[in-house]
């Protein structure tokens, strides 16, 4: 019995300093989860903004208004789309073509631990009515 109680008294910091080893990669763990939700979020709201981009190319073949309606799509992203980062394809949508919208985005991570940004895209395709 004496032993255990002395064996006991040994070991009342190694459950201390087992913490604090696996701490770090713990909290890596959890800044990559939420860092991987994050841009999961953002290339959602990108193939939105490209879907519904191509959408409206393919209906009422404008493409300064597919770029706005792209850019509007995607309200949450924060620096906000830019109608500049919204590339639609072809000029002119005739019947049978096939409306095309690239949406470009650079997410800038909040942690810093993988990197600063990562580059994104989405691409929608419609076809077009006539």
């Amino acid at each position: 019995m004496n032993r255990l109680r002395r064996r006991a008294a040994d070991d009342r910091g190694a459950a201390a300093i087992e913490f604090a080893l696996v701490l770090p990669l713990l909290l890596l763990l959890i800044l990559g989860i939420l860092e991987f939700g994050r841009i999961y979020n953002i290339q959602i709201s990108l193939s939105n903004a490209a879907r519904e981009g191509a959408r409206t190319m393919a209906i009422e073949n404008d493409a300064a208004a597919a770029r706005s309606a792209a850019a509007a799509a995607a309200p949450s992203l924060n620096p906000a789309l830019s109608t500049g980062a919204v590339a639609i394809s072809p000029a002119t949508c005739g019947a049978g073509q096939t409306a095309t919208a690239t949406v470009s985005y650079t997410v800038t991570l909040l942690t810093g631990y993988f990197g600063t940004s990562i580059p994104l895209s989405a691409t929608g395709a419609m076809r077009c009515g006539g």
